[in-house]
């Protein structure tokens, strides 16, 4: 894990996904069951994986009053603050820093519905103006 490192790897973002959709805080027993069997996690990666997570500030645990050896899991930061610095990370290692370029580079490729690109036209105009949508 790097020093700095403070998103989920694309591992760790299936149980940040579990942890978020959850109502309550979940146990690891319940994140597991969670996420998609196609992932191919096992307990034991499942339990590494959280470690990590809590170790970058991401997750937090309280321990079960009746069990001490059961653990109940909560976001410490929610899915926008890290698709945000995912986003971030990703504009600055694929497109030098450059959203506008990132931006460009997405709208040439993806395709789009009409309602989307009202989406996105408002979204631009909000910022024109110094706004954010």
């Amino acid at each position: 894990m790097r020093k700095n490192e403070k998103t989920p790897t694309e591992r760790e973002w299936l149980i940040m996904e579990a942890v978020w959709d959850s109502q309550d805080k979940p146990t690891s027993a319940e994140i597991l069951s969670r996420i998609d069997k196609n992932a191919g996690m096992d307990a034991r990666t499942e339990r590494v994986l959280l470690h990590h997570l809590c170790k970058k500030g991401l997750l937090g645990y309280d321990v079960d009053g009746r069990d001490s050896r059961v653990y109940h899991y909560f976001a410490r930061r929610t899915r926008e603050e890290c698709l945000r610095e995912k986003s971030r990370d990703f504009v600055n290692a694929y497109f030098r820093g450059s959203g506008a370029n990132a931006v460009a580079a997405f709208l040439r490729d993806a395709p789009f519905t009409d309602g989307q690109i009202r989406e996105l036209e408002e979204i631009l105009e909000a910022r024109k103006g110094g706004g954010q949508p």
